[in-house]
């Protein structure tokens, strides 16, 4: 979501469906993951049976067995087991370190409380787990002081009686109330992330939030959002009313909380298919899809009151299951590739794009020499025979050769093009990288990031026909024996400076006030920074190309306020209207440069 262009498969049968799990060769990253290595992933034979093809793959990573595929998980694990048994079983040569087919790397999710947790206000001991756990988004610091109440705990721009403006935080405990002070629901205004970040960024000692009745303490362990840069207490049940009374009285508190990040080894799947050609072989031509999904849902479900099993057939097991036919067809007789073809299971892009960003910094073959990179996410539902292409417009050769191949299919294919390189899924890294980049989608659904996309609904003659349509899009440029390797031609700045639907840095409302809507046009990398929020590019004509920002920039300050991170940067935008004019401080090969900004909408 491409000039020989008579390059055809030729029909023929289907292989036997792999049946058996490739032993990973890499240590797993965490104790954890350890102890899950240790249990056995389902059988594909027991879920497939008689399957076969791509639709055989969907089937087997879609059951409930594997739990959504969430990143980090037993799940994903099991998922890219198969993924790789199948590569192996195709002939495709491991292109991990030391000839593996995983490539691994670490990611926090959530954080565990260590030893030492201590909560005491105004000399009583309060019981950690039943009144008070720090939020998975803490800091581990301790801290002794006096506690001022901060009410709702967000400003509201415009009101006389806005208080909390004006509190002074430096310093204190501050104690705020967790809901919505209008009582909407998953609003920033209720959000304890957007009110710690605030607190922390006004010089707040801590933040002890108050939840509402009835409301369950968090769970740390699935705390997925970046660290704040104070401890972040979550306060329950009658401590908040004696919490509240105390902070009303500026009480003090000695607070400790301990709290340790989380982190699980995270793998994408990577095998190759080596070129022929004694000279083109040292190019790369990548194939792409992201096999994570949401688990049981929460963060991200579309369907967030239902813990169960989000098995993501649509999204995106039917683009793994392309990407693994594509490999299948390429290695059919008389049809290997002159240019090398590197095949990317991608994980953690249901996170923002981890695993493909994860590549682009630490490539397993040099970005130099890859000529262009196809992605298939969501290619499962064909419906009106349409096929969403995005990237039409990275490269030259994109249209004319799209076309060529769409003349030539037995029922061509009503093509939408989106001339965007950005867009919601992991070609976006690779356009950042100057790479040319496609990516086929057949559109969202009424099931999209939900329970009910599930194996029945794939239109399976539709998926096997995007494969093939993709397989020959990836043989048209990486050539064969008996075809010439399509020359590339990058370009850079495609599409519209508002297309590609990703629409990261732009402020949609989640309740009416001041503030909303303002546009900045950069492409966030959403991989962890240190510090800061690096971007990957900036948008034709919009308010950040105007303002001077580059791909690689790090934003480290928006209008006044620090930027640690992606939720920092949101919330600062967010506090600003469309025509404001603001200084974007960015660190650019290790110098700091202030750059002013006139910010748009969308």
């Amino acid at each position: 979501m491409m000039m020989s262009t008579n390059w055809r498969f030729p029909r023929a049968a289907r292989p036997l469906v792999f049946t058996a799990l490739l032993v990973p060769g890499s240590v797993l990253g965490s104790s954890q993951l350890q102890a899950q290595a240790q249990e056995s992933c389902p059988r594909p034979g027991t879920l497939i049976q008689d399957l076969v093809g791509p639709f055989a793959h969907v089937r087997y990573l879609a059951d409930d067995a594997l739990e959504g595929r969430e990143t980090g998980t037993r799940g994903e694990r099991c998922a890219g087991e198969y993924i790789a048994g199948v590569f192996q079983d195709l002939g495709l040569t491991g292109a991990g370190p030391d000839g593996s087919f995983f490539h691994s790397f670490q990611v926090q999710m959530g954080s565990v409380l260590g030893e030492g947790n201590n909560l005491t206000v105004e000399g009583e001991v309060l019981a950690l787990n039943s009144a008070w756990v720090p939020f998975g988004f803490s800091t581990a610091a301790a801290v002794d002081g006096s506690l001022v109440y901060g009410g709702p705990g967000v400003s509201r721009p415009g009101s006389e009686d806005d208080v909390y403006a004006h509190l002074d935080l430096n310093g204190k405990v501050v104690v705020v109330e967790g809901a919505d002070p209008h009582g909407a629901m998953n609003t920033m205004a209720g959000d304890p992330h957007f009110k710690a970040s605030v607190a922390a960024g006004r010089g707040a000692a801590a933040i002890l939030v108050l939840l509402s009745e009835g409301e369950d303490l968090p769970d740390p362990t699935a705390e997925q959002r970046p660290a704040v840069r104070i401890p972040a207490i979550a306060i329950f049940g009658a401590a908040a009313d004696k919490v509240r009374e105390a902070a009303k009285g500026e009480e003090t508190v000695s607070l400790t909380a301990a709290v340790e990040p989380r982190m699980v080894e995270a793998r994408n799947v990577a095998a190759l298919i080596p070129g022929e050609h004694p000279t083109l072989a040292r190019e790369v031509v990548i194939v792409g899809a992201h096999y994570d999904h949401l688990g049981f849902g929460g963060d991200g479900s579309l369907d967030p009151d239902a813990a169960e099993v989000h098995n993501g057939a649509d999204d995106n097991a039917s683009g793994t299951a392309a990407l693994m036919e594509v490999a299948r067809l390429l290695q059919q007789p008389g049809n290997r590739p002159a240019r090398s073809v590197l095949f990317l299971a991608f994980t953690g892009e249901e996170k923002g794009l981890w695993g493909s960003a994860h590549y682009v910094n630490e490539p397993l073959l040099p970005l130099e020499n890859t000529v262009a990179m196809l992605n298939m996410d969501m290619v499962g539902r064909l419906r009106e025979n349409t096929l969403t292409v995005y990237g039409t417009g990275t490269a030259e050769e994109w249209p004319d050769l799209l076309a060529d191949l769409n003349e030539n299919q037995q029922d061509p294919f009503v093509l939408a093009s989106i001339p965007d390189g950005f867009g919601p899924s992991d070609h976006s890294s690779f356009y950042g990288a100057s790479i040319p980049v496609l990516m086929l989608f057949t559109n969202t659904h009424s099931d999209y990031h939900r329970p009910d996309d599930d194996f029945e609904l794939i239109n399976r003659e539709g998926m096997e026909r995007v494969s093939a349509y993709a397989a020959e899009i990836i043989g048209a440029v990486a050539g064969s024996g008996e075809t010439e390797a399509l020359a590339m031609t990058l370009v850079e700045g495609a599409g519209s400076p508002h297309g590609g639907g990703m629409p990261t840095d732009s402020a949609a409302p989640s309740s009416p006030g001041p503030g909303y809507g303002a546009y900045m046009g950069t492409i966030p990398d959403m991989t962890p920074q240190e510090t800061g929020v690096r971007i990957t590019g900036v948008r034709e004509e919009s308010p950040a190309e105007k303002g001077g920002l580059k791909g690689g920039d790090v934003i480290v300050e928006f209008g006044g306020r620090e930027i640690t991170d992606l939720y920092a940067y949101t919330y600062a935008l967010r506090d600003h209207k469309p025509g404001d004019e603001v200084v974007v401080v960015v660190l650019r090969d290790g110098e700091r440069i202030s750059l002013s900004v006139v910010l748009g909408s969308r």
